[in-house]
């Protein structure tokens, strides 16, 4: 048997369950997979919600997921590549899954050096990132603008452009300011005027713009992008009205030049958060505030341990009192000093001591002087 998640009705992270299926057979040229781990994007929020882009249909009951890492557990007639224990990564359809029967084609070793939760994350997103900073060809003479740029295709995206030498200001949450920061990006706040902020930070030219957010095709606009050079992900009436760019996946050819780049250090994939496939809707949650900085995951081989008894709450303490104030009766603080302190005695016992120290030292240095006198005199002594 095989656990899948699964949604029956339009809407929000509630209509999300798993459910248990038959495991499926692999067919010729296909794999079966057991899933290790699926990285979350947002366009799986929008298809959930019903808002598929034109042309595309869901029968429900939909299956969810794309990106996928794990391990081979079969293969159908015909399969060359891959035999059974080959650990893979790549993308397919419903991959949120324990069992998951993928196209050869979709699929590609997994580099030793690359995390499961990382590999199972960069089909979607990394391709994304690549396809985008490629397609524009940028250089050390552009200045980029990437909005939502601590989310996982931003982030990578933003550091592709890095590498090739281009100004990159980046849209987040003033929270991760600072993550933004250590790529070299130069953070910048949501908000309205994005276009008027970004002329505060710099007086370059903006040469392209990478909305992986929505709905900021008017700022590039107001900053003077050609529309060829605006790029979006999800934002239907941009591509629709303003003739904006849309940013697809990639193949295999790009998810091994990104994951090449992942496993030589040259760009870091963070991972924001990891959650079992039972907790599908609070990881989709997290993914939908769009804050999180890095990869929201679903690790469909969390470690535990039989016997275990301390295991990571749900929520997390941080996740319901960050920037909380916690009201409480005002305190009166009193500086409560000790009487051998506040009277003076024991710095005078000290000095009286270190006075007493130095008398001894003067007096034993007096008495050796006169013993070297004497003695150099051939005086008795007295």
């Amino acid at each position: 048997m095989s656990n899948a998640v699964r949604f029956s009705s339009y809407g929000g992270p509630e209509v999300l369950e798993v459910v248990e299926i038959e495991a499926p057979l692999p067919r010729p040229a296909e794999v079966l997979v057991e899933v290790y781990a699926t990285g979350l994007n947002p366009a799986e929020s929008a298809l959930r919600r019903g808002e598929a882009r034109a042309g595309s249909t869901v029968e429900l009951p939909a299956r969810q997921g794309r990106d996928l890492a794990g391990v081979v557990i079969a293969t159908g007639p015909g399969v060359e590549r891959f035999s059974r224990g080959d650990e893979v990564m790549g993308w397919g359809e419903g991959t949120q899954a324990s069992h998951v029967v993928v196209p050869e084609s979709q699929l590609m070793p997994k580099p030793p050096g690359i995390s499961w939760e990382v590999a199972g994350s960069l089909a979607t997103a990394g391709t994304m990132a690549w396809n985008a900073v490629e397609g524009l060809a940028l250089g050390p003479a552009d200045t980029v603008v990437v909005t939502a740029a601590a989310g996982g295709v931003g982030c990578l995206a933003a550091q592709f452009a890095r590498l090739h030498g281009a100004t990159v200001i980046g849209t987040s949450a003033d929270a991760r300011f600072d993550f933004l920061r250590q790529f070299g990006i130069q953070p910048l706040g949501y908000g309205p005027g994005l276009a008027a902020r970004v002329r505060v930070t710099t007086s370059a030219p903006i040469t392209a713009f990478l909305d992986f957010l929505g709905g900021e095709a008017g700022a590039a606009v107001e900053l003077g992008v050609p529309t060829g050079r605006v790029l979006t992900v999800l934002d239907e009436e941009a591509i629709d009205e303003r003739g904006v760019a849309r940013v697809e996946p990639g193949d295999l050819v790009a998810l091994g030049r990104v994951s090449a780049a992942i496993a030589a250090k040259q760009v870091r994939l963070p991972i924001a958060d990891v959650f079992a496939i039972d907790e599908v809707a609070e990881a989709y949650r997290a993914l939908d505030r769009r804050d999180a900085a890095g990869k929201i995951v679903l690790g469909l081989r969390v470690v535990d341990y039989p016997g275990q008894r301390v295991k990571e709450p749900a929520i997390k303490e941080q996740d319901v009192t960050l920037g909380v104030p916690t009201p409480h009766e005002r305190l009166e603080a009193v500086e409560a000093v000790p009487a051998a302190i506040g009277d003076g005695s024991v710095r005078r016992r000290h000095r009286e001591a270190r006075e007493q120290a130095d008398a001894g030292a003067r007096g034993q240095a007096d008495a050796e002087a006169h013993e070297q006198t004497d003695a150099e005199g051939g005086r008795p002594h007295p």
